[in-house]
């Protein structure tokens, strides 16, 4: 894999120094964030860290090669009929009590810039723990005393001309990109995706092109221990974005990939991994239609390869399978903001990822969803960009000032009955394919300039490729679920716009 991560780096650079050479660059912001419902990235440095000139404190007004952050969420959570604890660890026994969950995450940032450039540090902690749960505590609750970010970055402010740099990264880091659903931080679970390895950016969001390359290995979250990166998989990609015309669209190109060395006889059934090579080109567009009020977000991606299927009952068999990988996902939104004082937003959306055919073919169709998003499916957090038709509607409003309210509804199917459910533990449906539909509200309010609080509420009834086969060999329920929860952020720096003259 050296000489591939070689390769990587060797080729990105070589298209950025050539894309340096097709124009000139200027001062003005090109990016525009996309309208899609939930799937804006994150920006680079996190929501929640200031400049510590721009925060409360007077006496550090001229500190400006400075960021800090200090962010503190406490969440608790009810769920009654929950299909994932059970189905999704293929583990433990439903308990038909409802489940209520406290969650508390905390997170501090230091970032120092411009004093010493080119070269810059970051480093961010998180403490995340649950409490009160009815099942065995996981890694997308706990990771206490953690550190999910600490690079160092070589920063050339205008090497590809002015205002154009070059960003190298080494280090530990967390990555959102493109609409989220194929690698994101995964910002409402309490725990965060991460990587250690290398980034390299051409350019910045604000230009009017940038090109973001990287090549990571993923952090194993250890839920009371350090985490340690998976030496065996690799994770690269290259993503170019064209924001000439950035007031009505936005063009990105991307390629992602996968690289797993497998180890089918490892003894231990929980590091036996199987061999895959996956590659995923692609293509996001989103912007406006002209001045019309209609919006879209559009993304498409084909992936092929290879990768191993486990067999074997004792490590005396141990072995895989090699088969072929060959998978389709596509996602469409279609949005309209009326002019009016709440700015309502209304849209509709489709998404679509293969499922696996048969299990036999030497061939898998099971689209890989990689490292993404999954709250922009499913508010009870049930799906991912795999084996689903998935159509949605959606309604956005601000009634008040700093008050936003969502509210949506919610269909599934399999793409394929064979390749089943998989965060639910389900398989064949024999036919059956409707998974369930959901509705969900949320609302979200800054309460001041320190604290933000949301309550939300999603329903979910089971349709009946889920309610014939629950019972059977899933997660021993068909009732319907219900998903409630309060939630509030307190930071300590306030949000940036100190109160001074």
């Amino acid at each position: 894999m050296k000489r591939k991560q070689i390769s990587a780096l060797s080729a990105t650079g070589a298209i950025g120094l050539l894309l340096s050479l097709t124009g000139s660059a200027g001062a003005e912001d090109y990016y525009r964030p996309t309208k899609g419902y939930r799937v804006e990235p994150a920006p680079d440095t996190p929501a929640y860290v200031r400049n510590l000139s721009k925060t409360q404190f007077e006496q550090f007004r001229n500190v400006e090669w400075l960021d800090v952050g200090l962010d503190f969420r406490s969440r608790y959570e009810y769920r009654e009929n929950d299909y994932r604890p059970v189905g999704a660890t293929n583990s433990g026994v439903y308990r038909p009590d409802p489940d209520n969950i406290w969650l508390l995450r905390t997170r501090a940032f230091l970032g120092v810039k411009d004093i010493l450039d080119p070269l810059r540090f970051v480093l961010e902690l998180e403490d995340a723990r649950s409490y009160n749960g009815l099942y065995s505590r996981t890694d997308a609750d706990v990771n206490e005393f953690e550190m999910i970010q600490g690079y160092a970055e070589l920063y050339f402010a205008n090497a590809l001309g002015h205002n154009r740099p070059i960003s190298i990264r080494a280090g530990r880091q967390h990555l959102e990109l493109l609409d989220r659903r194929l690698v994101g931080n995964n910002e409402f679970r309490n725990t965060t995706n991460n990587f250690e390895g290398y980034r390299v950016r051409f350019g910045k969001r604000q230009n009017n092109w940038d090109l973001d390359t990287f090549v990571f290995q993923p952090v194993d979250r250890l839920k009371y221990e350090f985490d340690q990166p998976d030496e065996d998989t690799w994770f690269y990609g290259a993503v170019f974005s064209w924001k000439q015309w950035s007031d009505y669209v936005t063009i990105q190109p991307y390629f992602l990939g996968k690289h797993v060395d497998g180890d089918p006889r490892n003894p231990i059934n929980a590091n036996r991994k199987a061999d895959a090579d996956i590659y995923s080109p692609g293509l996001r567009v989103y912007g406006l239609f002209w001045d019309s009020g209609f919006d879209f977000d559009a993304d498409i991606t084909k992936q092929f390869g290879h990768q191993g299927r486990l067999t074997g009952t004792n490590r005396n068999n141990y072995s895989q399978i090699v088969e072929q990988h060959d998978a389709l996902a596509y996602s469409l939104e279609l949005g309209y903001t009326f002019d009016h004082d709440w700015k309502p937003r209304a849209s509709v959306y489709y998404g679509y990822g293969t499922g696996d055919k048969t299990g036999g073919d030497r061939t898998n169709q099971r689209f890989d969803a990689f490292y993404g998003f999954n709250q922009p499916w499913s508010r009870n957090d049930y799906y991912s960009w795999d084996n689903i038709h998935a159509p949605k509607a959606r309604l956005e409003f601000t009634p008040y000032t700093d008050v936003r309210i969502d509210t949506g509804y919610n269909a599934y199917w399999l793409e394929s009955d064979a390749g089943g459910w998989r965060r639910a533990g389900l398989g064949n449906g024999n036919g059956k394919t409707f998974m369930g539909h959901e509705f969900d509200i949320r609302l979200r309010h800054k309460l001041n300039a320190f604290v933000d609080w949301s309550v939300s509420y999603a329903h979910y009834t089971p349709g009946e490729y889920t309610t014939s086969l629950a019972r059977a060999n899933g997660p021993y329920t068909n009732e319907p679920s219900n998903f409630f929860y309060f939630e509030v952020s307190l930071n300590a720096f306030g949000d940036g716009k100190p109160k001074y003259k």
